[in-house]
């Protein structure tokens, strides 16, 4: 009798469970709250059970993906965001769709996103990331919120103060002086003097090294498996992320999910490695790089000698590493690979920037001075993070219900702000946003637009990018070195095809014909 008893108790449990997860979260709520945007005005594609607008997704993408566009044509949201263009022209805005059973509101009103994102007082979060891409950049600064935040962003601060970053360019520009040997002697051995390279892949090697170096000084060699270990899991996290994440799945010993712990084992043992053998040498000092920096914070824990809010344990420095070496490179890569498709379609701009660089470099190697005095070469990087934004979506989510200009939101209804959207509004950018147009930019940021938040490559806000100096540094770095001398046209090859891999990306990369210049 007992035994039926507790039987019969488990079985309650278990369609009580049933009845939570499958009747509740994954028909009733969904509906429901279907209901509470309706009400509000607020329209999108229908629920689905289970699988939300995922499916309707994935057919819209793989439709697009075969799209070509000229090169002339930066207006490439049919190719890699195409249910997004659909949405927004039948529903307007803002409208609805479902990631499996959870709601995602897309916004593309400037005066939301401005509300979300220069919040101080931490009432938008960023939303929970996706396996898969935490497995690649960690919990580290671009994930942590509130207090943890605050402690990661101090520690990481000094690191990316002018003065260091000075230090720093004279790194980015030996990196690039090594990669420009290889290429005049490349060229010396052509019969034409031309050579073609691919670029995309070219500058996402340089930038790993670059980082490598300036981020985690003399351990630049294990960067470069930390950089291959990473790429393997991206290739993962793009297969995988508009899958249903059901409980339980993530453990169980499929192909996949034993090449993902592989490689997140993998990276981990390489990052920790890195951090050990900077503690073996503290006699000496840990360093003065953002590795020594974060490793000395976790020192100062363990001697009681700084307060709670400026300490970082040995994990969140491991996930610091994941982050700041992804972030570090990728973006950064990508951000040089347009610009130098957009230099090559538009040779009059290429031209005016190498005559701003032999002008201001002379034919000595930039410092961070000269590089500074680049105001035209300014211009055209935040022209290309317009038009070829590396990050394609920002995702926030309220920590609590909340009013959100006249919309109702209820705590964690996830936030999508589409960039490339945001970026070709011509009520704010003008008739020509879809054009490429640097003198736009000829009196700063600030004054692009019609509003001065309107740039939103580096995003706004407390919670802007904390590398966004490093990152034009380094693009400036290398542009200048390979200004002055070469000049460059797109490779008949080149099919303009951007690409969403989590960030923009040329699909069949960036073959360039580099012709050496007589400097």
């Amino acid at each position: 009798m007992v035994l039926l008893a507790v039987l019969a108790a488990l079985l309650a449990l278990a369609i009580s469970w049933l009845w939570i997860s499958v009747v509740v979260r994954l028909a009733w709520q969904p509906r429901a709250v279907a209901r509470m945007f309706r009400d509000q005005g607020v329209r999108g594609p229908p629920y689905r059970f289970m699988r939300g607008s995922t499916e309707d997704i994935r057919r819209m993408k793989a439709e697009a993906d075969g799209v070509e566009l000229d090169v002339h044509d930066h207006d490439y949201l049919r190719r890699i965001l195409p249910h997004f263009v659909k949405w927004k022209d039948q529903y307007g805005g803002p409208f609805v769709y479902w990631f499996g059973p959870k709601p995602r509101i897309c916004i593309y009103d400037y005066e939301l996103v401005r509300q979300i994102l220069a919040n101080k007082y931490g009432h938008f979060v960023k939303n929970d990331a996706h396996p898969a891409v935490l497995a690649i950049i960690g919990k580290g600064l671009i994930l942590v919120e509130g207090k943890d935040w605050v402690r990661h962003r101090g520690v990481a601060n000094p690191a990316f103060a002018m003065d260091k970053l000075k230090t720093m360019t004279r790194t980015m520009v030996s990196c690039a002086e090594c990669l420009i040997k290889q290429l005049e002697g490349q060229a010396a051995n052509s019969k034409s003097g031309e050579i073609e390279i691919e670029f995309s892949k070219q500058f996402q090697e340089l930038t790993a090294d670059v980082i490598s170096r300036t981020a985690f000084g003399s351990s630049y060699k294990e960067g470069k498996e930390v950089f291959q270990a990473q790429k393997q899991l991206q290739v993962i996290s793009v297969a995988t992320l508009l899958n249903l994440q059901i409980p339980g799945f993530k453990y169980l010993p499929t192909k996949r999910n034993r090449c993902q712990w592989m490689l997140e084992k993998k990276l981990q043992n390489m990052l920790s490695e890195m951090i050990q053998c900077r503690v073996a040498s503290k006699e000496s000092g840990f360093g003065d790089d953002l590795l020594g920096l974060m490793i000395e914070a976790c020192f100062t824990k363990e001697q009681g000698e700084k307060q709670d809010e400026m300490i970082l344990s040995i994990d969140e420095i491991v996930d610091e590493c994941k982050t700041f070496f992804f972030a570090g490179h990728e973006t950064t890569s990508h951000l040089l690979t347009w610009t130098l498709f957009l230099l090559s379609v538009y040779p009059e701009w290429q031209q005016r920037l190498r005559e701003e660089v032999l002008r201001e470099c002379g034919k000595r190697n930039p410092d961070a001075d000269m590089l500074s005095k680049l105001k035209e070469m300014t211009m055209v990087l935040l022209e290309t993070l317009r038009l070829y934004c590396p990050i394609i979506v920002m995702m926030r989510k309220p920590i609590s219900d909340v009013k959100l200009g006249s919309l109702n939101l209820r705590k964690d209804n996830e936030i999508v702000i589409p960039i490339p959207i945001l970026h070709r509004d011509k009520e704010v950018w003008g008739d020509r946003a879809n054009e490429f147009d640097p003198m736009r930019f000829e009196n700063g940021i600030s004054k692009a637009a019609k509003i001065p938040y309107a740039h939103l490559g580096f995003s706004i806000g407390p919670r802007s990018c904390i590398g966004q100096n490093f990152a034009m540094l380094e693009a400036k770095s290398m542009l200048a070195m390979i200004l002055r001398k070469f000049s460059f046209t797109l490779s008949p090859k080149y099919v303009h095809a951007p690409a969403d891999l989590l960030t923009l990306q040329p699909k069949f990369g960036l073959p360039i014909i580099l012709c050496p210049l007589d400097v």
